[in-house]
């Protein structure tokens, strides 16, 4: 069974003063509720569970989704009424929750896309542990990905700095960036290596064999912290989409530009 989990937690602050009194998940774009939207795009492409995280005005999220009948699939709460998990804390308690034999779409509440879910599903191979959806675009935080598009740390280009469990790719004799090609020169001794430069979607397919690694992390955590620091040993890969339209619409000058988004 298809199975995702919508990131509708957050305290929506940047949505303030709308969310004051309606949790971003309620909030209306195009005049439907941001959750509505998404998962009623998920059933249309065959998602039967569905996990719904909730915090700041939980109790009106609950009613909604009682109101809708559940949208007609297996919908089921983690509450986090005690407090906000971030996003990996959000996924390691939720764990129970989930088929531990199929793969789950991760997708926050308030990104608008026109991604085919089944198709990110279907580049998610049995042997890979996670894929994200990344692209081409400019931004300050990138994750680095090598030719086979394994993950294998992030850097934030404004401040240089710099993560991954690899020694070798933290303390580098020579670093330097091409912007022009997103690519991250890593030189040691004689031997220079280039890394392709990509942004995060925030959109994810998650294997639930990953949960195991998780019990060493805090309740607490965002999901990249995790995967940068078990890339490693593990098997994350980055896939692009073409054609890939993505927009945050978790601040309000970015509501007016969601109203071109859907119509474009």
């Amino acid at each position: 069974m298809k199975q995702a989990m919508i990131l509708a937690a957050g305290m929506g602050t940047r949505l303030k003063p709308l969310t004051d009194h309606t949790p971003k998940a309620l909030i209306s774009v195009g005049g439907q509720p941001l959750l509505d939207r998404l998962a009623t795009r998920l059933r249309s492409q065959g998602y039967r569970r569905l996990v719904v995280n909730v915090h700041h005005l939980a109790d009106q999220i609950e009613e909604h989704i009682a109101a809708q009948d559940g949208y007609g699939i297996d919908v089921s709460i983690s509450d986090e009424r005690d407090g906000l998990l971030e996003t990996g804390g959000a996924l390691k308690k939720a764990a129970p929750l989930f088929d531990a034999t199929e793969p789950v779409l991760i997708h926050n509440v308030d990104i608008l896309d026109n991604v085919d879910y089944d198709w990110l599903r279907r580049q998610h191979l049995d042997d890979e542990d996670a894929v994200l959806l990344v692209s081409r675009r400019k931004t300050q935080r990138y994750l680095l990905l090598d030719n086979a598009m394994r993950l294998v740390g992030w850097v934030n280009t404004a401040t240089g700095e710099l993560r991954s469990p690899y020694d070798w790719l933290k303390n580098p004799d020579e670093a330097r960036l091409d912007m022009d090609a997103y690519q991250l020169y890593i030189r040691r001794g004689t031997s220079e290596l280039s890394f392709n430069l990509f942004a995060f979607s925030g959109i994810h397919s998650f294997s639930p064999r990953l949960f195991p690694l998780m019990e060493r992390f805090p309740d607490r955590f965002p999901i990249m912290d995790f995967y940068l620091q078990t890339c490693h040993r593990t098997r994350i890969y980055g896939v692009q989409k073409e054609g890939l339209r993505v927009l945050d619409v978790g601040k309000l000058d970015s509501l007016a530009e969601a109203e071109q988004f859907l119509q474009g």
